[in-house]
């Protein structure tokens, strides 16, 4: 049978499955390929989330990903449906982020005629997701879709795409859409000979310290984490998406600040100290190892679910794979350091450097706004229950480095792809997930325009937030670079808008800063807002260069 509304077709087989799994949202946009599982979702549990375009699908369902660990789910018609969803995917994969993609196709018969929307994408997609497909039999559903699932929540999650011809989809299911198709898999800790040389190597240490990746900021490790460091006390820092200040908080171990980009911080100076370096769940997307263990001899231990890349600047003494949790509690039963009084003082110290120069912004009265001030004012309304969305851009590194966080994954950010547009989709998806709850994005004027139009969305399914629009004209993180390399820059000036209209157009609140005083004001009144609001801060970056100091000679040479 092939009727469009037969309810035993693939379509509703793949939402059943998908309701199984626990999923609640799926972001798209449709089309004649794949309307069948639009119509399948009409009469399911799920809430569809329409968008205005598919990349930012695939940005809401990472987001989803990325708080849940089930994943996120995005759908979208063949040919530039589906190639419009692949920077949302890629991103995805980079961020470590679960993320189930389906993709309408022409019918199986036609996949090699050129005919319209033709296009092999299961191809296109393998570079950007861990795991590629096409359906071309009913039989194959449960299998494909239970393998596409695993695939992303599995080892370090990413992306998996499912192209799903027309045909197929409006065809009888065979199987059963109820069994457990999907099913999670448990994994125990490391080796216990790992455990033990791991041990032995952090006893043996003087000036330990713990690089922490994006994966140490996953929820469901949180207890290991803090098990851990209240048993070792030892320091550590965190990458701009690992776990951040909240650990300190909860395990009294010393924090010294994030790493990230340019080997300037604190905390670089510490890591350059150390003698030992335990990576928690670290990515070397997240900061090339290039930058920070190059020409330096002393002990790697790497904790993660997978083995690290081969990389000559980062080659582990003892490699921990397995179960994060697992691994974390593994050592916590047995682990005895001695680290160095002297270290574990410089360790306190360079945080404390990180929170004197946040204190400089009050001070900075000067309009445009200071990034500084504007960064101090933010991180007086960031509660322990306010979830944070950033962009990328220049905001993007005053941001992760001098804005704390209260909890596990309270702070979202594209580090491995530096992806411009995720803030208000994922600002849009963290409301869908956190009804109620402050939501702070932020974004250049640059990146805000690369998905604005989903302001529409947000109105429509009553997300609620706030978005604070640091505005230069340019694309600046682009601008100080290349002056920096280059002594003078190109293709970076752009255009101003009004903030205000554009807001009001789409139902939202707009407002225009015009002078330091008005920040905390408005951000006040922002947050009492029941629709988004947008703010546009004028911000003066003519000392951004002072972000790369220490670093600008490396670069040149």
């Amino acid at each position: 049978m092939t009727e469009p509304n037969n309810p035993q077709n693939c379509a509703n087989a793949i939402v059943r499955i998908l309701e199984n799994h626990g999923v609640t949202h799926v972001f798209g946009i449709p089309g004649a390929k794949i309307d069948s599982l639009f119509v399948a979702l009409k009469h399911s549990k799920i809430k569809l989330v329409l968008c205005r375009h598919e990349q930012n699908a695939a940005f809401m369902a990472a987001a989803f990903g990325r708080l849940t660990g089930k994943v996120g789910v995005c759908i979208a018609t063949s040919g530039p449906g589906v190639t419009n969803l692949v920077t949302g995917l890629a991103t995805a994969t980079s961020e470590g982020d679960p993320v189930l993609a389906i993709g309408g196709e022409v019918p199986v018969a036609e996949r090699l005629k050129k005919t319209h929307q033709s296009l092999d994408t299961t191809t296109l997609m393998k570079p950007a997701t861990k795991y590629s497909a096409e359906i071309v039999s009913p039989l194959e559903v449960g299998e494909l879709l239970g393998k596409a699932i695993r695939e992303a929540e599995s080892g370090r999650p990413g992306a998996s795409f499912l192209s799903l011809p027309k045909d197929v989809g409006l065809a009888e299911f065979p199987g059963d859409a109820d069994a457990d198709w999907g099913k999670a898999v448990s994994y125990g800790p490391a080796a216990q000979s790992s455990v033990d040389l791991a041990l032995a190597t952090l006893a043996q240490s003087k000036r330990p310290i713990a690089l922490l990746g994006m994966q140490s900021s996953t929820g469901a490790y949180r207890d290991a984490m803090v098990d851990f460091f209240k048993r070792s006390g030892i320091p550590y820092i965190a990458t701009f998406q690992g776990a951040g200040a909240w650990l300190e908080r909860a395990s009294g171990s010393s924090y010294a600040g994030r790493v990230g980009l340019f080997r300037n911080q604190p905390a670089d100076k510490l890591l350059d100290q150390a003698d030992c370096v335990l990576t928690i769940g670290y990515d070397p997307i997240e900061y090339d190892p290039a930058i920070w263990n190059t020409d330096i001899k002393r002990a790697i231990i790497h904790v993660d679910a997978i083995a690290c890349e081969q990389d000559n600047a980062f080659l582990p003494t003892v490699e921990l794979v397995g179960d994060i949790d697992a691994t974390l509690h593994a050592l916590s039963t047995r682990v005895v350091t001695t680290p160095d009084a002297q270290f574990l003082s410089a360790a306190q110290a360079a945080f404390g450097q990180v929170q004197a120069t946040i204190a400089e912004g009050l001070a900075m009265q000067q309009f445009p706004i200071q990034p500084l001030r504007l960064v101090h004012e933010l991180q007086k309304v960031i509660t322990p229950q306010t979830h944070v969305a950033l962009d990328v851009g220049s905001n993007y590194i005053w941001m992760n480095r001098y804005c704390a966080s209260d909890h596990a994954r309270q702070v979202l950010v594209s580090n491995g792809q530096q992806t411009l547009g995720v803030s208000i989709p994922w600002a849009i998806a963290l409301s869908l997930l956190n009804p109620g709850e402050r939501i702070l994005s932020s974004s250049g004027d640059g990146g805000f325009l690369f998905t604005a139009t989903e302001l529409e969305t947000a109105v429509r399914v009553g997300a609620k937030f706030v978005h604070v629009i640091w505005n230069s004209q340019s694309y600046d993180m682009v601008a100080f670079q290349e002056d920096a390399h280059y002594g003078e820059t190109a293709g970076v000036q752009l255009g101003d808008y009004d903030v205000v209209k554009f807001a009001e157009a789409f139902g939202c609140i707009g407002y225009d800063v015009k002078s330091a005083e008005d920040l905390p004001r408005m951000l006040e009144s922002a947050f009492k807002a029941d629709v988004p609001v947008l703010i546009n801060v004028p911000v003066d970056y003519s000392k951004n260069h002072r972000l790369m100091q220490d670093v600008i000679q490396t670069y040149l040479n």
